[in-house]
């Protein structure tokens, strides 16, 4: 099979590997970028695969008029900027020693040695400079399976790495069959060893989090990592039973993993939240059930929280979103209170003037926020 994308064609990117195969090394597309390719998906980064020595990577690109940024350099990768595009240049590796984090790695020479310690068998897939693609694990298969499988012994690559775990479910809500379900194996593997996530950062943890909720339907993996434990250890007290009717809601809606993440509750101690991202989610789950109108919503949080309110409400308590929700957070959001502290001094002041405020907000938003400022003045009494 050739790849016919593109980006295999792009002048920089065939000029760094023409570079390095006229100093006799090896050059191959890797990973994610064959993978896409494949699947007719939108290509994001470019990773090579080389036997050549990041130090040799570096001296040929920068002679070949290329800029060249030591990301990793320690673990073999360099970053190398061709005609505005960057490369990911990685040594063939080998793992040396792994305690579930991080790895001690040896550059090879050897294709498969450098395939046989990558995670899954459809990032194990290679590409010549020509487009022609080598796949030494059988990673096709599983692609055009929609599988998503370990390389090798599942609980062995676990073992290397708990983050596999997470990006088990990940990969698989992207790229799996979710009517089949997660491949058995797998997912037994990482049943048993949930507990291993305990070691892992909390950053990494957080960015796995948002990437899996921004698939197009996480739900069937998220219910499956409910199933294994894992959902339990990086969401402590999560119900991941109204995903799937956030999701069904969400149609003519653009994913927010945001609100997903509300719908699913629990700690979120363990995602490394932002302090707004943090607000945010607790904004979201108070007003799940408050019973504030979509038009209340709208003014008193704006239109994005407003919508994930009422979707999340919809799905968390299971009720029916109203009509026109939608144009009623949008009327919200664009009216204005009519009653200014002006209105009420200086008959008023301080605190009861801040509490009178306050009451005739509350009456308005009651209205549907369409009392007038007359009206209002005259809701209470005394009101100066």
């Amino acid at each position: 099979m050739i790849l016919q994308d593109a980006w295999v064609r792009q002048p920089g990117t065939q000029a760094l590997c023409a570079a390095l195969g006229l100093s006799g090394f090896r050059v191959l597309f890797v990973g994610g970028c064959v993978r896409n390719a494949l699947l007719g998906s939108p290509v994001v980064d470019i990773d090579i695969a080389t036997d050549a020595l990041p130090q040799q990577v570096t001296e040929i690109a920068q002679n070949a008029g290329f800029k060249v940024i030591p990301t990793g350099i320690d673990h073999g990768t360099v970053t190398v900027i061709a005609s505005g595009v960057q490369h990911e240049v990685t040594t063939f590796r080998r793992d040396v020693a792994t305690d579930g984090r991080h790895a001690i790695v040896a550059f090879s020479t050897d294709l498969m040695q450098d395939a046989a310690r990558r995670d899954f068998t459809i990032n194990a897939l290679y590409a010549e400079p020509s487009g022609e693609v080598i796949d030494p694990l059988g990673g096709m298969t599983d692609l055009r399976a929609r599988r998503v499988r370990f390389v090798g012994d599942p609980h062995q690559r676990i073992r290397e790495d708990y983050l596999r775990i997470l990006r088990f479910f990940r990969f698989h809500a992207v790229y799996g069959d979710l009517t089949a379900g997660p491949d058995a194996d797998g997912l037994a593997a990482c049943a048993e060893h949930a507990e291993g996530i305990a070691a892992l950062s909390h950053e990494r943890i957080g960015a796995e989090v948002r990437k899996l909720l921004m698939a197009d339907n996480p739900a069937p993996a998220v219910a499956s990592m409910a199933a294994t434990g894992v959902l339990a250890q990086i969401l402590p007290g999560a119900d991941h039973r109204a995903l799937a009717p956030l999701i069904h809601l969400e149609e003519e809606t653009p994913p927010r993993w945001q609100r997903r993440l509300a719908a699913l509750g629990g700690s979120q101690e363990k995602l490394r939240l932002s302090r707004q991202e943090g607000a945010e989610m607790v904004r979201i789950r108070e007003e799940i059930g408050s019973g504030q109108s979509p038009a209340a919503l709208g003014w008193s949080l704006g239109v994005t929280p407003a919508v994930d309110v009422m979707l999340c409400r919809a799905a968390v308590l299971e009720m029916a979103l109203p009509q026109n929700w939608h144009a009623e957070v949008q009327r919200g959001a664009q009216s204005a209170f009519p009653i200014t502290a002006a209105d009420l001094m200086p008959a008023l002041q301080g605190p009861e003037l801040g509490l009178r405020l306050k009451a005739l907000q509350a009456i308005w938003l009651r209205s549907g926020l369409i009392m007038t400022k007359a009206e209002l003045l005259h809701s209470l009494p005394n009101e100066g």
